[in-house]
């Protein structure tokens, strides 16, 4: 009898839709990196991508506990000198609530193009609206 080894065609992937409307960013964050990733999966090997879609709504609902929101810095580089720009996460979740979500759950994928292959598969809409409706994605819940 012979190992079973996945390779990369033909696996089945799911649709899950994750509300976040109060749910805390780094437990939502952590949730949807493991589905992402695969490592929820049965057949989960850590070369391939075996993650399911997830599409997360109410992103500018998402919270943040104790005093992190006053004093969270999100930090980019323009790549000119002088280049580094700072913003706080009230102005930035007032901005592009998207963007916290995403820089958030891709700081949990792998560093490597198999992270970046992954994270192709995360979908982040402000509001309760989304069009991915045909996919027939499945509520997730966050416990």
């Amino acid at each position: 009898m012979s190992t079973f080894v996945p390779s990369g065609k033909n696996i089945p992937r799911k649709w899950y839709v994750v509300d976040a409307s109060g749910q805390t960013l780094g437990r939502l964050a952590t949730k949807a990196a493991s589905v992402l990733s695969g490592k929820l999966n049965p057949q989960y090997v850590p070369y391939i991508d075996m993650g399911d879609h997830v599409i997360v709504i109410n992103a500018a609902k998402v919270r943040l506990t104790g005093l992190k929101a006053q004093s969270k810095l999100y930090r980019r580089y323009t790549g000119f000198p002088g280049g580094l720009r700072e913003e706080s996460f009230t102005r930035l979740i007032n901005r592009r609530p998207e963007k916290v979500l995403e820089e958030a759950i891709k700081g949990m994928l792998p560093k490597s193009k198999l992270g970046r292959a992954m994270a192709t598969k995360l979908k982040v809409y402000r509001d309760d609206k989304h069009p991915h409706a045909a996919q027939q994605p499945v509520p997730m819940e966050i416990a």
